[in-house]
């Protein structure tokens, strides 16, 4: 087990999200996949907040960006990504590769952001 990495190269595709490489690409460089312990997800659902709608209606008469909704936006993208760490952490994972990031309107006025990925058992390579 102390070949297993607790850092991330600096690669623009992978990032360490609390102790867990997660990467959007089926490879991590500098590292062997040694293990593929399945698939793992994250989700979480938000629903518009009344004063947040006040703010983006007004915003809307004269353009730009709204930023209760950008801000709720990636508060939820973070507890996905916390709840898919979580879940990769159960499996004995180290990193998390192939991770994907999707939005969907589940009703009117709340989405859902999922990540999901393939949960992997990594080593260094030597030389790196």
């Amino acid at each position: 087990m102390t070949d297993l990495v607790p850092t991330a190269p600096t690669v623009p595709a992978l990032a360490e999200h609390e102790g867990m490489l997660l990467a959007t690409t089926d490879e991590l460089p500098g590292f062997e996949i040694v293990e593929v312990l399945g698939l793992v997800r994250g989700n979480a659902v938000r629903v518009r907040h009344l004063g947040v709608d006040i703010l983006a209606g007004f915003r809307n008469l004269v353009g730009g960006e709204v930023r209760g909704y950008t801000k709720m936006l990636a508060e939820t993208r973070e507890q996905a990504l916390d709840r898919l760490r979580a879940a990769a952490l159960a499996r004995g994972a180290d990193a998390v590769v192939g991770v994907r990031v999707t939005t969907s309107m589940v009703m009117q006025g709340a989405a859902e952001i999922l990540c999901y990925g393939t949960a992997v058992r990594v080593r260094r390579t030597e030389g790196v």
